[in-house]
């Protein structure tokens, strides 16, 4: 076993990729056991590891003992889709402004959506994401546009997969969704009714690049609010257009990063 990890083959990378996980799934400081049952690392090596990740930064040790992520990966994930949230920031916000929810901008990253940029309302809606968080498309209104626009073979692949259910009205029936991110692409926006979440509802719509899909802006609503959200689709519509506009002389693989480029 290499470096003494449980799993034959484990490279240094990706046991200090599996620490680092591990904060993802908890979201909450951790000690140093908790880190190593969950990272699957023996306890020495956690430690070890997890000195070496606390002295350039990447992680934080608290007085209690316990650890969380430090400001240094805050830092650098700063840098994803930076150049898109710098550009598209100012029309978020006037999105924000003119319709009073929580508006927001995410683009694909593999199997789920990345939030880029969020502003929120001060409306009690539950929130499932957060900027830098990920949900799946199938879940959320943006990933639903950017399912119903994307490349054929891409739709065929997520469909493909095994759907997870959030709450009972989340659409996980292969061919049902098939055909509603048909009536998405024609319609041109896509609606979800506490898919993710009991009590929101959400609304979005496309944002083109030179005419390449390249993200979608969408809105967060009280799930009171879901027979009137399509009130906010001339705003949706027309604050992608200016986004589309700000960001037209920026190559889509600059605009998103190279892990985003072509939505691939």
């Amino acid at each position: 076993m290499a470096g003494g990890s449980r799993e034959p083959g484990r490279t240094v990378t990706s046991k200090v990729l599996a620490i680092l996980e591990a904060f993802e799934q908890s979201r909450g400081p951790l000690s140093l056991t908790d880190i190593a049952e969950k990272s699957g690392l023996p306890l020495s090596t956690a430690h070890r590891l997890v000195n070496e990740l606390t002295d350039w930064g990447f992680l934080a040790r608290g007085t209690n003992g316990r650890y969380q992520l430090g400001i240094r990966l805050w830092e650098l994930a700063q840098n994803t889709g930076r150049q898109l949230r710098e550009a598209a920031r100012p029309y978020v916000q006037d999105l924000f402004s003119l319709t009073g929810e929580t508006a927001h901008l995410a683009v694909r990253a593999g199997h789920e959506v990345l939030y880029i940029d969020r502003v929120y309302g001060s409306k009690r809606v539950p929130r499932a994401s957060r900027v830098g968080g990920r949900l799946p498309m199938h879940a959320t209104a943006v990933g639903k546009v950017i399912l119903a626009f994307d490349e054929d073979w891409v739709r065929a692949a997520y469909l493909n997969r095994q759907l997870e259910r959030h709450t009972a009205h989340t659409h996980v029936d292969p061919k049902r969704l098939s055909e509603e991110l048909l009536q998405i692409r024609e319609q041109g926006y896509a609606t979800t009714l506490e898919e993710v979440r009991l009590g929101s509802c959400s609304i979005a719509v496309p944002v083109f690049h030179t005419g390449r899909l390249g993200a979608a802006l969408g809105l967060v609503l009280p799930t009171s609010q879901a027979a009137t959200m399509t009130r906010h689709l001339p705003v949706l519509k027309g604050i992608s257009a200016q986004i589309e506009r700000a960001t037209a002389r920026i190559p889509l693989e600059t605009l998103l990063g190279n892990r985003f480029a072509g939505n691939g």
